[in-house]
């Protein structure tokens, strides 16, 4: 186990075998670890062979590290990966939602970035969606009421109405990126 593991090659897919040499794991110990661990979903294709891309042999030297090197069980070393990926979550929601947001109102969203920040919190993107929201409703209820009474008010309308639907989808893709796929249209 002292021995340094080989550098992976640049392959798109490698077979069981070749994750074995790479990774230092004997193939039935890999298929074991593919029940244990809902991240290892290798490719199977014909006669049910296995195909693993780059990032699965990653995520097996990371697993054979947790249990082999620094003594983790099975139990442990899932629970540990689920970390890990909660705080890749948070930092992509850190990184990511401030790039969704920045056109819709690059002011107010550096303040409140700033005052999170203070505060030791993450930004949510269900606590900007209710201001924004708010707004919205009070910009469609005030040209509602400045349009004049002819033809032309119903078709300005239906523009701002593609505008929000399409700001709702940048909140809602935000969201669901940083939030693991949850459905988003729940809260704005």
């Amino acid at each position: 186990m002292d021995q340094p593991l080989p550098s992976i090659p640049a392959k798109r897919y490698f077979t069981i075998g070749e994750v074995s040499d790479l990774c230092g794991v004997k193939p039935h110990v890999l298929r074991y670890w593919e029940q244990e661990f809902t991240q290892l979903r290798p490719m199977k294709r014909r006669g049910n062979r296995r195909y693993y891309q780059h990032h699965e042999v990653l995520m097996i030297r990371r697993i054979r590290d947790l249990l082999y090197d620094q003594g983790f069980t099975i139990s442990g070393a899932r629970n540990k990966l689920q970390e890990i990926a909660q705080v890749d979550r948070d930092r992509r929601r850190a990184i990511d939602l401030p790039e969704a947001l920045a056109d819709l109102d690059e002011v107010r969203f550096q303040e409140e970035t700033e005052e999170a920040e203070e505060g030791g919190r993450m930004l949510q993107a269900a606590a900007l969606a209710a201001p924004l929201r708010a707004q919205a409703q009070v910009q469609v209820h005030g040209l509602a009421q400045e349009l004049p009474a002819d033809e032309a008010w119903p078709h300005r309308l239906q523009q701002v109405r593609r505008e929000l639907a399409e700001i709702r989808d940048l909140l809602s893709a935000a969201l669901d990126r940083s939030e693991g796929g949850r459905d988003s249209r729940a809260i704005i």
